[in-house]
């Protein structure tokens, strides 16, 4: 048998690998000189490379193999490149390892490009751990497995369609374990991990999945223990068996049976938040630097420049905080940048900036418009009534602004020429509403859930229409008063639900 082991790091993953080698070929009677081939390891870094040398080389030592045989195999073994563009002319048997967490803006535009042209899921902005994950599996032998431990944004969200749809046609999955509950890495991570193994072949149709709460040593056994022997009632561990698996690119949504049922339910029965036309979901502004184009109200720069301003911060118990700052509208109404020459205040006040501005990647781009935002400011917004949703947030936390503000990029916002958007924040403010997100949505660590517009969008509402005035009354002034309790009884019967969903998220709605 063969391993790959694509980012090696300091070789944790090695060293294990080693010792069950060394074990194998003891037991075997296999001289050690013959393991040239069993281990192939990559890493970008060279001080991880020589590092993960390092610790294969003491773990042989201990085994009493010679130093320079030891140093021959630790060398063939672990090698110094790029492994997404090394060629191999081979298959493995187990491909396992913990992908680097790298989103795709962040590298250099060449090596973006070389990327993207050989790895057809590096879709949108994914992370390249994606491209890890594709090239792993094409390396597998017939009965190969591939088994990371990942964050497992991938999973549900926009970025990871190609991947999903991938795994679906190609592939079979054979075991999900997520670590929402757990922290096995030595450092903080923000977003959760997963653990899955893919292969080539499926054992059986059912996908065994499951949850760890604490990642100790004696949880790890006992899920090995059932991993083997399938789940029993007894277990005591959250493992199930899901007996189909997801088709196409569609989202893992792997909530329980019940929950799944329940969701699909829903989803059957009212239409998307979008669906009738006139209600979008939007992102506030990115500007490529706050620092500079976002001021005070009272910045000596001309008004019709000066757009009010709303952030995360701003929010403060259901309400919007006075505007404190306004945000830079650098185009001119019909697109494109402003002539300085006309605005000689806003002028002497980006030229004080023009150092910093002149390094961001929009700015180099194009050079004669280094002072424009990433995003295009759009005046008229900030007169629009809209529904304010922070990105990430412990709860559904809708604030409505009647019309007096432009978002920030850290808030999404729903804009309606159908909805009385007090009524469709109320809608939104409950946990039916919740459940949707909790489904679909990342989860982060402390009880953290990310709003973004791809999950907001796959909530489902009654048509305005159908719910009674009486009804939209009652609505309007729960979210008003921020009622949340009397808001999940109104939802309860604008969904026609005999209770709320029944889901794990403690939500931190006051």
């Amino acid at each position: 048998m063969r391993l790959l082991e694509p980012a090696c790091g300091h070789g944790a993953f090695l060293v294990a690998a080693v010792d069950r080698l060394l074990t194998a070929t003891l037991r075997d009677g296999i001289p050690v000189r013959d393991l040239t081939r069993a281990i192939q390891a990559y890493d970008i870094e060279k001080e991880h490379v020589w590092a993960s040398r390092a610790a294969v080389i003491e773990r042989l030592g201990a085994c009493q193999i010679p130093l320079r045989l030891a140093e021959e195999l630790a060398g063939g073994w672990v090698r110094h490149g790029d492994f997404l563009l090394a060629n191999l002319e081979t298959t493995f048997d187990a491909v396992v390892g913990n992908p680097p967490y790298i989103r795709i803006e962040q590298l250099s535009a060449r090596l973006q490009s070389e990327y993207r042209g050989r790895f057809r899921t590096l879709y949108d902005r994914a992370d390249l751990y994606v491209a890890f994950i594709e090239k792993g599996l094409h390396l597998l032998a017939p009965r190969g497995v591939l088994a990371f431990i990942c964050a497992d944004r991938w999973t549900l969200n926009k970025y990871g369609a190609p991947l999903r749809s991938l795994i679906a046609r190609e592939f079979k999955m054979r075991t999900y374990l997520d670590l929402h509950r757990a922290s096995p890495f030595e450092s903080e991570v923000i977003a959760y991990p997963s653990i899955f193994a893919i292969g080539r072949e499926r054992l059986d149709n059912a996908v065994l999945v499951g949850s760890l709460a604490t990642a100790s040593r004696e949880e790890i056994l006992a899920v090995r223990s059932v991993l083997k022997a399938g789940p029993a009632a007894d277990s005591g561990l959250l493992l199930r068996k899901h007996e189909t698996w997801f088709s196409g690119d569609a989202p893992w949504v792997l909530s329980s049976s019940e929950q799944l049922a329940q969701l699909r339910s829903l989803e059957a029965r009212f239409p998307l938040l979008e669906a009738d036309g006139q209600t979008v979901v939007r992102i506030g502004v990115a500007t490529g630097r706050d620092a500079a184009f976002i001021v005070p109200t009272t910045a000596d720069i001309e008004s019709d420049r000066m757009v009010p301003l709303v952030m995360r911060e701003d929010l403060q118990h259901g309400g919007i905080r006075a505007g404190q700052r306004c945000v830079l509208d650098t185009s001119r109404p019909g697109g494109g940048p402003v002539d300085l020459r006309d605005y000689p205040r806003l002028a002497a006040y980006l030229e004080s900036h023009r150092e910093h501005l002149l390094k961001r990647h929009v700015a180099k781009k194009n050079a004669a418009h280094w002072y424009k935002t990433i995003d295009r400011v759009y005046p008229e917004i900030v007169s629009k009534p809209k529904l304010l949703i922070p990105d990430i947030a412990g709860a559904n936390e809708v604030v409505y602004d009647e019309g007096g503000y432009y978002p920030h990029h850290n808030l999404y916002f729903i804009l309606s020429d159908r909805w009385d958007l007090e009524v469709l924040g109320g809608l939104l403010s409950s946990r039916v509403a919740l459940f949707f997100v909790w489904s679909y949505a990342v989860k982060m660590r402390g009880g953290y859930l990310r709003f973004q517009a791809q999950y907001l969008r796959r909530i489902r509402v009654p048509k305005p229409e159908s719910m009674p005035e009486r009804l939209c009354d009652a609505i309007r002034e729960a979210f008003r008063g921020r009622d949340f309790k009397r808001l999940d009884d109104l939802a309860v019967e604008a969904y026609g639900l005999s209770s709320l969903p029944d889901f794990d998220f403690s939500d931190s709605r006051k």
